[in-house]
């Protein structure tokens, strides 16, 4: 196992990638602490099936956006498992499709706190228990792209993302690398509630791979960062897509 023995926290692990997430680590030996805002029953079925397969994982709600929400989580998981090896950053969302004209101030500051913020508190938080590991952010193609119709929000929270992986993998090295992801269309409630389907259908007739992606698909990625096998990467934003985008 990759992970054995190493603890990893999961931020927004009670759906889609951020489950996927959880399951994976758990399944190369890590023990895990799920963080989630809503989505409890999917948290818990998470925690359940990582159980059952004889791996340890908690759940733990909490909003990451503050100061109480993140110190909390960061103390369960030491609690429970006495260390931090792995930070995977994944909380974050487009929250609603708007156009900078259509767009309040209060918008453009809970995307950019969802999105960037909350990695740079959970950040700040785990490094002083993080003395040497991973941390693996959730960016996305719109941060390289400007991302689809009244998501310039979302594009700017995720491009900062990924320029924050890259001063960050060059101040907390050697010790500890950070690298992210920047997923293109992946089959989750992000594009089930905020993509048309017939975008959706496009993309399958015109990918490479002729499929949009899977959680799962992220998943291995993010194990295959937070473990020795990308021992040489850091400062990277490695593009998962099906080939929608080179970079």
């Amino acid at each position: 196992m990759k992970l054995k023995g190493k603890t990893a926290i999961v931020t927004g692990a009670g759906r889609d990638i951020g489950r996927a997430c959880a399951v994976a680590l758990a399944a190369e030996g890590a023990n895990v602490a799920l963080n989630y805002y809503s989505s409890s029953e999917g948290a818990d079925a998470a925690v359940a099936e990582i159980t059952a397969a004889g791996g340890k994982a908690f759940a733990k709600q909490g909003d990451l956006n503050t100061q109480d929400g993140v110190d909390a989580l960061v103390k369960a998981t030491l609690d429970a498992y006495g260390s931090i090896d792995v930070l995977v950053n994944n909380t974050g969302g487009l929250i609603a499709r708007k156009t900078i004209a259509e767009m309040s101030l209060d918008h453009w500051n809970a995307v950019m706190d969802l999105n960037l913020t909350s990695t740079f508190m959970m950040t700040k938080a785990s490094l002083p228990h993080l003395t040497s590991g991973t941390i693996v952010n959730l960016a996305s193609q719109a941060g390289r792209d400007g991302g689809g119709p009244g998501s310039v929000a979302y594009a700017a929270s995720k491009g900062a993302v990924m320029t924050m992986t890259r001063g960050l993998a060059k101040e907390l090295g050697p010790d500890v690398r950070v690298n992210a992801i920047c997923p293109g269309m992946i089959d989750t409630d992000f594009h089930n509630i905020h993509t048309p389907d017939a975008a959706r259908r496009g993309l399958e007739a015109s990918a490479p791979v002729r499929r949009q992606g899977l959680p799962v698909d992220v998943a291995n990625l993010v194990v295959f960062l937070a473990s020795d096998d990308s021992g040489f990467m850091t400062g990277t934003n490695v593009d998962i897509n099906g080939g929608m985008l080179f970079s």
